[in-house]
């Protein structure tokens, strides 16, 4: 199994990150941890030679934080991008969240830096890891300019099943199934009409534990593939085996 999507770098893994690391190796082959910003982009990629060969890096910058940052930090995530380019396995997450951002100015500003990064994936062909909440499907909208952008991924993906059947038209677009999936019903009823075959899994670790009070991390992922499992009435090894072969096609593992 692999979790395509986590943020281990947190500092809530700060106190036990070896024990998480081990529980992780027992039952997964590889981690990808997804940056957040510039600090955390350069701890993931500090993470991946810590746990080389298990831990892989993107490099992003969330909508939420970017909104509100000064250009020359967008400017400095587009240079660290590109000096990183062979070391990432994508550019994101990035993306556009109107879930928690209602203010239309900011709105804006959120699509104009991610076109930003949008441009960047297309002109150095790397994929593009993408956060949108409330907003899949202006995202697509936006996305069908771009020619040269080798896989599309559309991180925790919680939009409606129509915006998802139009986003599997694409060829190279997967959707990411987090551990979400064991808990909500929406998800549940989502992620049964989505072919196995165009799924991604994820824990976004330390975010969407099983309950609120818990902490979610990488080994968790076994729970999404279990509840994958029930949904598409398959065995555990089938939907397991086929999750990290998209996993391995999309990153290029």
């Amino acid at each position: 199994m692999i979790d395509t999507h986590c943020h281990i770098d947190f500092d809530e893994f700060d106190d036990d990150r070896e024990d998480v690391m081990a529980r992780a190796k027992d039952k997964l082959s590889a981690v990808i941890n997804s940056g957040y910003g510039l600090e955390s982009n350069a701890k993931a990629l500090r993470l991946s030679k810590e746990y080389e060969g298990f831990v892989y890096p993107t490099f992003g910058f969330h909508p939420v934080s970017s909104q509100n940052s000064p250009q020359e930090e967008i400017d400095g995530a587009h240079r660290q991008m590109i000096e990183h380019l062979d070391e990432i396995l994508a550019i994101g997450e990035v993306g556009m969240d109107f879930f928690y951002c209602t203010d239309k100015t900011l709105r804006a500003r959120q699509q104009e830096i991610f076109t930003g990064f949008i441009e960047l994936a297309n002109e150095y062909e790397k994929p593009l890891l993408i956060h949108g909440r409330d907003c899949e499907k202006k995202i697509f909208n936006l996305l069908k300019s771009y020619d040269n952008i080798p896989k599309v991924i559309f991180h925790c993906y919680g939009g409606s099943l129509k915006t998802a059947r139009k986003i599997l038209d694409m060829d190279d677009y997967y959707l990411s199934c987090s551990t979400m999936v064991c808990y909500s019903g929406r998800h549940q009823d989502l992620f049964k009409e989505i072919p196995i075959e165009r799924i991604l899994t994820e824990t976004d670790s330390p975010y969407l534990a099983m309950t609120k009070d818990e902490r979610n991390e990488p080994a968790n992922v076994a729970l999404a593939v279990e509840k994958l499992a029930e949904l598409h009435e398959m065995s555990v090894g089938d939907v397991d085996q086929q999750t990290e072969k998209n996993a391995r096609y999309v990153f290029d593992l």
